[in-house]
């Protein structure tokens, strides 16, 4: 099996990070009984675990990463000091400058052959995230950052938390252990974790003889004093690792790669390319001002639901952003008023909203925005996909903002759920995916929602349907067809079904389901209901399926399900046909044919082993209209079929259209040419309402 690597590093020099990380190499190695290798890899303090541990490696950490043999159980040897408590050990170099000279590289190979070499492999990463440390870290299963009870510390602590996460280290593989913690101290573990919005793992007593007297010893407070207070702290925290099974958890997280490769080189030597391509000067200072905003305001305390509050918080940022700029040389990057104009905007586009995103969603004239990992933004103009020009700074920018609009309304996404549906608070529609899922990074898909309902004068004005056929479409709702709208991705089903809605009697009680509420209907008594995915323990999830359920003791004249893509088809086709007529939902499908075929499918979804010519009973009985909707080659989106079920017959459910459109060539400008038609046929359902007294013009029918 293979074994782990635990990092250990320190937000600030003097927290106890080298002593805490060579006595957890100890407590593992006598909890265990197994050998356990002691790594120091401490660039600025170099040769202080020779002190603490009182061991002597035979060959330096440099020598190692330029070893060019095979690492094993026998090549190793040459290379570690070992004590009798079961500890193997390779030291830094002494010498500040060979210390720099550590080829990184190397030890990440060295890193990879160590895990099947001993169970646990302990790192002192040092106070600095050098290129040495991360390296260390893309080996690592567990990352500890040893912090003690002084507020200087948990600002460090914090700072270099914050830059993990924007480096896209799992927030679950870092924790925080608290070093000399004091009983009736202020600064509690609990204030510590509120402090970094993170709870903290253990807590390790304040023993300063114990720890000052090994030192002298240059023994280990686990050897020399097993029973001391800091023996004992380290001994539980490796104990609650193994009881809780923490380990194994994390090492099916999804860690960054190659990330000492894109650091910047250590002093003394050259960076590399890829360091060099990083610096951009205005990325760079942006970053600066971003982080310490971050350190001089609480962000995440802002009112988003107070519109007055989201205002005062712009002015105190901006403020702030404009004091932090003052205090930065920055005559090189911001030449004009423009450009300081243009950089403020930007961070607070980052600090406070959606960053490269609000200008997109402040305009108009764009339906939709499309993410594709942070140097590649999409949208759609006029029916037509664009790629912008603004990017985001990093993968971690693009999470940042994720997390901004799915945690206001109760949703999450992390490794073991990396995909959500949620919505903006104007109703529109996010989809986000994340690694390991999303490959190239993460992916964000907006669909804009119109400030202004769409009613269907404005749906006659683009084009997508005549006056006749919006006149048809009210008598059949308010006629309490049972209408199923039928069309692909972003052909315009959720506009449509919107209008439809608007169709509806105002003395209704109307009852809507969805993953994500997106439908804005006219009337008052309107009943939204929204899914819940699953908590973190994986149940309490509320599907669409249960959701119409409960419609049903909710007293509806109509309900209306988003999107039906599952098995609670089976029950909304039920409740079609047992007294809520009028009803409406839509599916994916590219023909009223294909409608059919995909409701029996759907249907099947629900497991209740009805056979084929009983569920196409049930659909050519419950549903009575379908309206067919695309999206075609020049952007526009137009009713392609407005189709009656007149019944089944043998096997086969029959269907007459009653509107179609023809398309009848391309014009010079690329727009598709073509024209409404009506095919003359009169629906059923006409004749029954002249029965009963109304007066249709069935001029509807015919064309002009």
């Amino acid at each position: 099996m293979a074994g782990h690597i635990i990092t250990v590093i320190g937000g600030k020099g003097g927290v106890g990070k080298s002593q805490v990380a060579a006595n957890l190499a100890f407590a593992y190695a006598a909890e265990l009984r197994a050998k356990t290798m002691l790594l120091d890899f401490d660039q600025k303090a170099c040769g202080d675990q020779n002190i603490i541990t009182g061991l002597k490696s035979k060959k330096n950490l440099k020598e190692l990463s330029e070893f060019s043999g095979a690492i094993d159980p026998r090549s190793i040897q040459l290379f570690t000091g070992e004590h009798k408590a079961g500890i193997h050990f390779v030291g830094m170099p002494t010498e500040p400058i060979a210390a720099n000279q550590v080829n990184e590289e190397g030890l990440g190979k060295v890193l990879k052959a160590l895990t099947n070499i001993y169970p646990i492999t302990i790192v002192d990463g040092g106070s600095e995230l050098t290129p040495l440390t991360l390296k260390a870290l893309e080996f690592s299963t567990l990352i500890f950052i040893v912090v003690s009870p002084d507020l200087l510390a948990v600002n460090q602590c914090r700072r270099m938390y914050s830059d993990l996460i924007t480096m896209l280290f799992p927030k679950d593989m870092i924790q925080i252990v608290v070093n000399q913690a004091v009983n009736g101290h202020p600064v509690t573990p609990d204030v510590i974790g509120k402090q970094l919005g993170k709870p903290v793992f253990h807590a390790i007593a304040r023993d300063d003889a114990s720890c000052t007297a090994a030192l002298s010893r240059s023994t280990p407070v686990i050897v020399g004093a097993k029973n001391s207070a800091f023996a004992n702290g380290v001994t539980d925290c490796v104990r609650k690792l193994i009881q809780k099974n923490v380990l194994k958890t994390l090492e099916k997280l999804t860690k960054p790669q190659e990330l000492g490769a894109k650091a910047q080189a250590p002093a003394g030597g050259a960076p590399t390319s890829s360091a060099a391509n990083a610096k951009d000067p205005w990325t760079e200072l942006k970053s600066r001002i971003h982080r310490a905003l971050v350190e001089e305001m609480d962000l995440k305390k802002q009112d988003d639901s107070d519109p007055k509050a989201k205002i005062i918080l712009r002015e105190q940022t901006k403020k702030m952003v404009v004091e932090l700029l003052g205090k930065e040389d920055t005559k090189a990057v911001l030449a004009t008023r423009d450009d300081m104009n243009r950089i403020v905007k930007e961070i607070l586009d980052e600090a406070l909203g959606l960053g490269p995103l609000e200008d997109m969603l402040a305009d108009k004239t764009i339906s939709e925005i499309m993410v594709v990992g942070p140097k590649k933004i999409y949208y759609e103009q006029s029916g037509k996909v664009k790629k912008s020009t603004v990017t985001f700074t990093n993968d971690r920018q693009v999470m940042n903002v994720i997390e901004r609009i799915v945690a206001p309304i109760g949703r999450r996404i992390d490794e073991k759920t990396p995909y959500v549906d949620a919505r903006l608070a104007d109703g529109s529609r996010v989809h986000a995916i994340i690694p390991p899922c999303a490959i190239d990074g993460c992916c964000i898909t907006i669909r804009k929602f119109p400030d202004k309902r769409l009613d269907y004068k404005d749906i006659i004005k683009f084009g997508s349907i005549t006056q006749e056929m919006a006149d048809f479409m009210r008598i059949s709702v308010e006629a309490h067809r049972n209408i199923v709208v039928s069309g692909g991705t972003g052909s315009g089903k959720t506009t449509l079904i919107n209008m439809l809605g608007g169709f509806i009697q105002s003395n209704e009680r109307i009852i809507t389901c969805e993953d994500s509420a997106e439908l804005n209907f006219p009337q008052d008594h309107v009943v939204r209901l929204e899914t819940r995915p699953p908590s973190l323990e994986g149940d309490g999830e509320i599907d669409i399926r249960c959701l119409v359920k409960q419609t049903l003791r909710m007293r509806p004249d109509r309900i209306v399900v988003g999107e039906c893509r599952g098995g609670e088809t089976l029950d909304m086709l039920q409740a079609m046909n047992t007294g809520h007529d009028g009803s409406m939902t839509t599916v994916h499908s590219n023909t009223p044919r294909d409608a059919i075929s995909r409701l029996e499918t759907l249907v099947q979804y629900a497991g209740a082993g009805l056979p084929q010519k009983a569920i196409r009973e049930m659909i050519a009985s419950a549903v009575h209209m379908i309206i067919q909707q695309s999206r075609l080659d020049d952007g526009s989106r137009k009713v392609m079929y407005i189709t009656e079920i007149g019944g089944i017959q043998g096997e086969v459910v029959t269907l007459q259209d009653i509107f179609v459109f023809k398309q009848e060539g391309i014009g010079k400008d690329g727009k598709i040419q073509g024209k409404f038609m009506a095919s003359g046929f009169i629906p059923k359902f006409i004749e029954v309402l002249e029965r009963k007294g109304y007066k249709i013009p069935r001029g509807l029918f015919v064309n002009t």
